[in-house]
């Protein structure tokens, strides 16, 4: 059996953008371990909050609750500041991640990649899907560490065009007026639109088998997602039309876009 390690930004992050490979790969007998560089500092602080609980102590426990659903074997932490999201204050300290030393940070992955003489690691594209500065630190340590360790490097990144889709489709289904939403082809935080284009992803994972879980992991995580928010309010069959695949760019492929899997 193979090891994959999925490097995540911030909790959350693991089962909204690999949850189902996650899933697939651990159902099928494969070792994944999860490697998180951020604490979660300074996500939405919910109205619930337990008395005496910090936000790092609460994502910490839904992140693991997730991993558990998930089936995931190890969860790493490489103990970072959240940098915030772009023009936040946030950005200028010296803990963040966005802020750490490249050889430093790629070091700790590289670490955990030999400790598990890992197959397979899984970052993010280069503009970390939206441009949030922890997900473009994550691209950048990700493929650092791979120089340090031999390993095959996928890139996660979101589907614009499948993205599209979906609006249109919650538009025509009624489940979104024609000024809710938002454009997948407008500007993201970084001034580039999110995700990548079909035509510049290379795999399409489907994982809809795991969809149930995907969504129960992602409720693990209820200090940051709500239960009335867009996507945990789908019905079970959109959720799975939309979070069935997870897209994938292999940085060194140039062939177009096709069903695949992550230990080819």
């Amino acid at each position: 059996m193979s090891t994959l390690v999925c490097f995540h930004a911030h909790p959350d992050d693991e089962c909204i953008g690999t949850g189902g490979t996650i899933a697939r790969a651990s159902a099928e007998g494969h070792r994944v371990v999860l490697v998180v560089a951020t604490n979660g500092d300074h996500g939405e602080i919910p109205a619930d909050m337990p008395a005496g609980k910090t936000l790092v102590e609460v994502r910490h426990t839904e992140t693991l609750k997730s991993a558990e659903t998930l089936g995931v074997h190890r969860v790493v932490w490489l103990g970072y500041e959240d940098s915030g999201m772009t023009g936040w204050e946030q950005n200028n300290n010296a803990g963040a991640f966005c802020n750490a030393a490249l050889d430093d940070a790629a070091q700790k992955l590289a670490d955990v990649l030999r400790e598990e003489n890992a197959d397979v690691l899984t970052t993010y594209d280069w503009h970390g899907g939206y441009g949030h500065p922890d997900h473009i630190m994550v691209h950048k340590v990700g493929h650092r560490a791979a120089e340090l360790v031999p390993v095959r490097v996928l890139e996660g990144t979101m589907n614009r065009d499948q993205i599209r889709r979906g609006i249109d489709a919650a538009r025509a289904a009624g489940l979104l007026k024609e000024d809710e939403g938002f454009n997948a082809d407008g500007p993201a935080d970084d001034g580039n639109p999110m995700g990548t284009l079909e035509s510049e992803i290379n795999y399409k994972f489907d994982v809809v088998k795991f969809a149930p879980l995907k969504r129960a992991a992602m409720k693990c995580h209820a200090s940051q997602l709500s239960d009335s928010g867009f996507f945990m309010a789908m019905d079970d069959e959109r959720f799975a039309a939309q979070f069935g695949s997870e897209w994938f760019i292999d940085p060194k492929s140039n062939e177009p876009m096709r069903d695949g899997w992550v230990f080819e």
